[in-house]
């Protein structure tokens, strides 16, 4: 799960913002209530080059969330040149993906509802950090951005009032941030294996949100089960919304 990927398509949306090093960064805002200039999203900063250091620089960033397991943020680092950001792990999956107790999923159909039942203390976490005074802009990363990002920014701005349609149209534009609109490309994960880095569907993300309101009812109540209360839920909004 890092980025030995191909190069970005030349052609973006406007939410993507070129930062040297990073795959994949782009604004999540505009979506539901949530305002532009307060949240990003992005792959690991890991190569991040001087020239993108100063990127974020100017883009006022305070908090770098990453959502990788610590064994990947032991291998691969985030960079700094210099920012002076707040970083916190806020792992979505087990330790790593050869946990003997919950080894992560290979296959993307079923990592997906694996995440949802996995990650709730990452979530709620999540929420309580961006709802926190000086806590924004943020970025929320994980190895490329794509299936962990994608689940936590989903969450984000379905608190703001977003539609799934609208969730879902943000979320997939990972396949264009990422190369992938083509279809499967190979890469080199961070114990030097190769894996087969694979397009995401609305199907996949479908999965998740539907795991959780079966079993919660709404992704509100699903991180209350997990201990979020509404004093947090309101801070997000307070923080986040336009």
């Amino acid at each position: 799960m890092t980025d030995a990927l191909p190069d970005r398509e030349p052609d973006l949306p406007s939410a993507f913002i070129d930062i040297p090093g990073v795959r994949n960064f782009r604004d999540a805002g505009g979506v539901g209530t949530l305002r532009k200039g307060v949240l990003y999203r992005s792959g690991s900063f890991h190569a991040l080059a001087p020239e993108g250091a100063q990127r974020l620089k100017a883009l006022g960033l305070r908090l770098v969330i990453d959502l990788r397991s610590p064994f990947e943020l032991e291998v691969w680092p985030d960079l700094r040149h210099g920012l002076d950001h707040e970083a916190v792990n806020l792992p979505t999956l087990p330790a790593n993906r050869e946990d003997t107790d919950r080894p992560w999923p290979e296959d993307q159909a079923e990592l997906y509802p694996f995440m949802a039942q996995t990650g709730g203390p990452s979530l709620v976490a999540a929420v309580r950090r961006l709802g926190a005074p000086g806590g924004v802009p943020a970025v929320v990363h994980c190895a490329v951005g794509k299936d962990r990002t994608g689940l936590t920014i989903a969450v984000v701005q379905s608190l703001l009032g977003a539609s799934d349609a609208d969730v879902m149209a943000d979320y997939l534009l990972s396949n264009a941030g990422l190369g992938l609109l083509d279809g499967p490309t190979p890469y080199i994960d961070e114990t030097g294996a190769e894996r087969i880095s694979r397009p995401i569907s609305a199907p996949l993300l479908a999965s998740s949100l539907t795991w959780i309101r079966t079993n919660h009812g709404s992704i509100a109540d699903y991180l209350r089960a997990h201990g979020t209360t509404d004093e947090d839920l309101a801070a997000l909004r307070d923080n986040l919304s336009a």
